[in-house]
């Protein structure tokens, strides 16, 4: 666990599975329309390199981009049981530090009957170092 503090408006995320475990504290920003997620960049995050990894990044990218597709479809009124991804591209624009606050902001492009598109930016330190996309089949 890291004694650093989130910035301000994110809370610690509750929602932990075996796989992202190994890499809390993850904190979280709900908004009505979306589900931010952030970290402190520690050597958990990171490859034998000491590089903060692909997969690190892609599997927060996907964590992030179904809750906000659940959750801007709610403030929308549509409630669902689920979301499953059935498509994910991450392209990697920079790298990140150890210590450094790298934070996954997602937006919901759409959402038709029985699926949702959703993209997302990732700063560490506010500096771009990836984007992504992602669809999701709508479990009703």
């Amino acid at each position: 666990m890291s004694d650093l503090q989130p910035p301000e408006n994110y809370t610690l995320h509750t929602r932990v599975s075996p796989m992202t475990e190994p890499w809390s504290p993850i904190y979280r920003w709900d908004q009505p329309d979306r589900i931010y997620l952030g970290v402190h960049l520690r050597e958990a995050h990171c490859n034998s390199r000491g590089l903060v990894h692909g997969g690190f990044i892609a599997a927060l990218a996907d964590n992030c981009m179904g809750y906000t597709a659940g959750q801007a479809m709610a403030a929308d009124g549509r409630r669902v049981k689920g979301l499953v991804t059935v498509n994910l591209g991450v392209d990697y624009l920079g790298s990140a530090k150890l210590g450094q606050w790298m934070s996954w902001e997602p937006e919901l492009i759409k959402a038709t009957g029985t699926l949702a598109f959703v993209q997302a930016v990732i700063n560490a330190d506010g500096a771009v170092v990836a984007r992504a996309n992602a669809t999701f089949k709508i479990i009703d």
